[in-house]
């Protein structure tokens, strides 16, 4: 039972890794446009708080966290150029990124959300 526990933090400290090199490949130079986008969009669906299946619904609520993030992690790193995605990952190991938490990128992906929903809501009541 402990060795599953410990594989399974090891798994979600890869996925955690990996998100932070794929915000560090969103800015550098030499990641095509496209890649740099898709990127992003893995990104913040990482960090929002708004999910495309809730998760109250059972077992289907978290279907998205565990099948589509992952998913789209390991499909953008597969379009990052291979030294580009080895100079994202020296640079995220080396700023050890991964203790701490980023409550600014939190703060404003939940504003963006806000906005949107925002954004919506003034488009239906009109």
């Amino acid at each position: 039972m402990g060795e599953a526990i410990a594989k399974l933090k090891s798994k979600a400290n890869k996925i955690k890794q990996n998100i932070f090199v794929l915000i560090e490949a969103s800015k550098h130079p030499r990641t095509p446009i496209l890649v740099k986008f898709l990127s992003i969009i893995v990104v913040a669906y990482a960090f929002s708080p708004v999910d495309l299946i809730p998760d109250f619904i059972p077992v289907l609520g978290y279907l998205d966290d565990i099948l589509l993030i992952p998913l789209g992690i390991i499909l953008v790193l597969k379009l990052i150029p291979k030294d580009v995605l080895q100079e994202c990952r020296n640079k995220v190991e080396k700023l050890d990124k991964i203790n701490y938490k980023n409550w600014v990128a939190g703060t404003i992906i939940i504003l963006l959300w806000v906005v949107v929903l925002f954004w919506i809501v003034t488009l239906f009541i009109q």
